[in-house]
């Protein structure tokens, strides 16, 4: 289980207070705060015309997103197409490795590789550490 810090609490907080649904997790991927929530309250949160959204942005000077909460590695798909969106990839395939279940993304060519990767691997590392809290996915190896 994830403990939070008290930044993430903070986020938590202020996102509860502006569109009045509780946050289930908080994490930064790519430079954006990206809120889960039940899949039911996703328009909510988002709120009409993104108002919630760009409220959020404003305050926080950060760009926001709101993902649905994974219920099953039925999920996983969908949930991974929008945290990296606009980034696209062919297909994902989980495997039982020696440490774990290992995520396989199969890019379609060498600039997405290099976006899903990032810069000295940072976003690797984040994607790697999200996959791990809602999927318990130990190990992440892009095509």
């Amino acid at each position: 289980m994830k403990t939070f810090d008290m930044q993430f609490m903070r986020y938590m907080n202020l996102f509860t207070k502006v569109t009045r649904i509780d946050s289930s997790h908080c994490f930064t991927y790519n430079n954006t705060l990206v809120f889960v929530v039940p899949r039911a309250m996703i328009q909510r949160a988002i709120g009409k015309d993104n108002a919630n959204l760009k409220q959020l942005s404003t305050i926080l000077e950060k760009r926001i997103r709101v993902l649905a909460e994974p219920k099953s590695m039925e999920d996983l798909e969908q949930f991974f197409k929008v945290l990296v969106s606009p980034i696209t990839f062919e297909k994902l395939e989980v495997i039982d490795g020696e440490s774990g279940k290992e995520l396989i993304i199969t890019t379609g060519g060498r600039e997405s590789k290099a976006m899903l990767i990032g810069r000295d691997r940072a976003r690797e590392k984040e994607m790697k550490d999200i996959l791990d809290q809602h999927f318990d996915i130990k190990n992440v190896r892009i095509m």
